[in-house]
């Protein structure tokens, strides 16, 4: 069972997409990944974009644990519904669900830029394709100049492709999950 591990809504189910599209985080990784975005400080009233958003586990748990506001993007029409549902359960303010292609949300610039940025896309998603995704963040104005990008993959896929202006800061690998942590350098040369 997939559930809110810990904030507002911890210990509330979530529901979880059928079919083969989708892969939830598992708890053990997302406690993991969380309990580093709050050593970082980065939740508390972070404007987070959960693309691949699948069942929103990772925006509903940012949500959860003080995020400002949070935009899941999820292209599959049922896992959108079930996203919904969960948005709804959780009852916390400042959630938007959002069903269309993750490449066409990024293709147009956003109404505010993000601090907080997952990116959890299937497994058979190329990394063309997820380069392509990170380029766009970059390009439209979907980040804030000391956003942090958050991409989680398979430990087999090769680190992903950053924009030539961004900068690794991290990297967790937890079994066959292997979580990335990016951002765009600072003005002074640091990420």
């Amino acid at each position: 069972m997939t559930r809110i591990i810990s904030g507002r809504a911890g210990g509330r189910p979530l529901a979880t997409p059928s079919g083969q599209g989708t892969r939830p985080t598992s708890d053990r990784v997302r406690e993991a990944l969380f309990s580093r975005l709050e050593h970082l400080d980065v939740l508390v009233g972070a404007h987070v974009l959960d693309l691949y958003a699948g069942s929103g586990a990772l925006g509903l748990e940012a949500a959860s644990r003080g995020a400002a506001n949070v935009l899941l993007v999820e292209a599959d029409r049922g896992a959108a519904k079930v996203t919904k549902q969960n948005a709804a359960a959780l009852g916390i303010p400042g959630i938007t669900v959002r069903q269309a292609q993750v490449a066409r949300v990024l293709a147009s610039p956003p109404t505010q830029p993000y601090t907080l940025v997952f990116s959890d896309p299937p497994y058979e998603l190329s990394e063309d394709a997820l380069a392509t995704d990170l380029q766009l963040l970059d390009e439209h104005g979907w980040l804030t100049p000391d956003a942090l990008v958050v991409v989680e993959r398979s430990a087999r896929t090769p680190q992903p492709r950053w924009p030539a202006d961004w900068e690794l800061e991290g990297e967790r690998r937890y079994g066959e999950t292997a979580v990335w942590f990016a951002g765009p350098l600072h003005p002074d040369g640091v990420a």
